[in-house]
């Protein structure tokens, strides 16, 4: 889950499946507003609307970045049948082993390199729980970052949040490098969430077309062979 400005001063929440490399959209909701954090009632809304739709058995893992890490979304997921691992800030408090602390004195302990992870931890002065809390400062990077999770594998945690950037690509496919959704001078929701139909039935039907082309031996015969477009 993840969302991004569309149109003229709105933002669309989307809810996708990640699929062979790629984020493929099921869900989204279109609200006016500035860039930045929807409402937490809105991620409820798109994971109920969703979970209605999953076959019955099928495993879930949610992926969120840090505007994804409410206790409410987190329980609502929980209540799903879900795992989910999400992003969250180093501001937060949390309880672990009778302490309170700020999560960015993990950050303080560790070093590039480094996984951290506390089980059986409360987060927030609300004391929700017991979760993981994961602090993992990969080599390269300035600093770390912090995850709450349902997970048992702190490591599978962070496997599968690494999936969660494949939705960066779709974004930059129905802007910058495609369709320039953010270009659009619409700015009444509900006809930006029209357009989105309209694109993302495209985008999956690009995605199914070249699919075809990898099994049906194209490839070699449609990109230019002394460079990559």
């Amino acid at each position: 889950m993840d969302g991004s400005v569309v149109g003229r001063g709105c933002v669309a929440l989307m809810l996708h499946v990640v699929y062979k490399g790629r984020a493929l959209p099921l869900t989204w909701r279109v609200r006016q507003g500035p860039k930045g954090h929807c409402p937490e009632d809105l991620h409820i809304a798109l994971v109920e609307l969703v979970s209605g739709l999953i076959p019955e058995g099928a495993q879930v893992v949610f992926l969120g970045d840090g505007e994804c890490d409410g206790t409410r979304l987190q329980q609502t997921v929980q209540d799903a049948g879900w795992s989910y691992v999400c992003r969250t800030g180093c501001h937060r408090t949390a309880w672990w082993d009778g302490e309170t602390f700020r999560l960015d004195t993990l950050g303080a302990c560790s070093k590039p390199g480094t996984l951290i992870e506390l089980s059986e931890v409360l987060l927030t002065r609300k004391a929700y729980g017991p979760i993981m809390l994961i602090c993992g400062w990969a080599k390269g990077y300035k600093e770390p970052i912090y995850l709450v999770t349902n997970m048992a594998s702190a490591e599978e945690a962070c496997r599968l949040y690494t999936k969660r950037f494949l939705i960066e690509t779709f974004f930059s496919d129905q802007k910058s490098r495609g369709f320039h959704l953010h270009k659009s001078h619409l700015s009444d929701p509900q006809r930006l969430s029209r357009l989105l139909i309209a694109a993302c039935l495209a985008y999956i039907w690009i995605v199914y077309r070249g699919s075809v082309c990898m099994k049906e031996g194209w490839v070699r015969i449609i990109p230019r062979r002394h460079r990559c477009d």
